[in-house]
């Protein structure tokens, strides 16, 4: 009589095979004595002496009681799935690789960004009557097929400021000789995709409303999300916000990207209590902005009165609409 052949999906045997752990070693835990997928990492664990993840440890399934006919049946209420974690194999293995083409960018990126001399400055905005405006907004920008985060209003912002702060809208030669002031705003946004940190820029800012910024980044991140970011949208950057909040930061030091001369990461928004005019304690949705700039063309002073004015539109959003061209 032959042996019965062991069960496992394909991804259980891959798992195995990766592994180097033979199927017939493992007691199998499914149903038919199919072999799950606990059983390997099980398995690799008593062999490494490694303690698992709680979550692909095996838990005893409770068993529920049959409803009886004087019990009515519950109401199934949705659940909500968890967030997907990736399942870790510790194999006691080190592994070498090589740098992928967007890491080898970013050692040559870095290297010489961190050449250059920062300033830091930070700040509080309190962007409560934002929030409002924007709530407002969101639904008829929807209605016209985009997407409205507060990141356009923090670009548009932005680009105000640049036109009273036109040295933060600059670049210098390698040999800080010479500098030149750009005429377009090209804002960059920095975005965590999946081959990693790319920085596109929403081209003339200085000429575009809040609503065809949006619409301009709704298209950077669904190229972002596809890796299809192309040369174009990646380049001729002259400013760049960076949105750590999205991911869950509060202050960061951001490091700027040459031959720009500043750049800001933005926290995330919190509902926190502060004063108002009069006196009285109120909520208010507090953001964070941390600064950097290149200490060699930009001092301090400049700094913190763009900070300001950046802040003032985004605190009173009306004001915005005063000065947009």
């Amino acid at each position: 009589m032959k042996d019965q052949k062991t069960q496992a999906t394909p991804a259980v045997r891959r798992l195995a095979i990766e592994n180097n752990i033979k199927l017939s070693e493992v007691v199998g835990t499914g149903q038919d004595g199919r072999i799950l997928k606990e059983d390997i990492l099980n398995f690799l664990a008593k062999q490494t002496g490694a303690i698992l993840p709680y979550e692909v440890q095996k838990t005893p399934t409770p068993v529920m009681a049959k409803p009886t006919a004087d019990t009515p049946p519950k109401e199934k209420k949705p659940v909500m799935a968890p967030p997907a974690i990736p399942q870790l194999v510790f194999t006691g293995i080190d592994r070498t690789e090589p740098l992928n083409g967007f890491q080898k960018a970013m050692v040559k990126t870095m290297t010489a960004a961190l050449k250059i001399p920062h300033f830091g400055y930070c700040d509080e905005v309190d962007l409560t009557q934002l929030v409002r405006l924007r709530s407002e907004l969101k639904g008829l920008a929807e209605s016209r097929g985009v997407k409205l985060s507060y990141m356009p209003f923090f670009i548009k912002a932005a680009s105000l400021g640049l036109l009273q702060f036109p040295v933060l809208n600059a670049s210098v030669d390698e040999g800080c000789q010479s500098i030149t002031y750009k005429a377009s705003h090209n804002i960059g946004l920095a975005m965590d995709t999946p081959q990693g940190l790319l920085v596109p820029n929403v081209k003339s800012v200085q000429s575009l409303s809040v609503f065809d910024i949006a619409e301009e980044i709704n298209r950077l991140q669904a190229l972002g999300s596809a890796g299809q970011l192309g040369t174009a949208d990646l380049t001729s950057g002259t400013f760049t916000l960076s949105n750590i909040g999205s991911i869950g930061g509060t202050f960061a030091k951001p490091v700027i990207l040459p031959p720009e001369v500043a750049i800001g990461a933005l926290g995330k928004i919190q509902v926190l209590p502060r004063f108002n005019s009069r006196d009285e304690v109120v909520k208010a949705h507090i953001m964070n902005v941390s600064w950097s700039a290149d200490h060699r063309v930009i001092d301090g002073a400049t700094m913190s009165r763009f900070s300001n004015l950046w802040r003032s539109y985004l605190e009173n959003p009306a004001a915005m609409v005063l000065d947009l061209k």
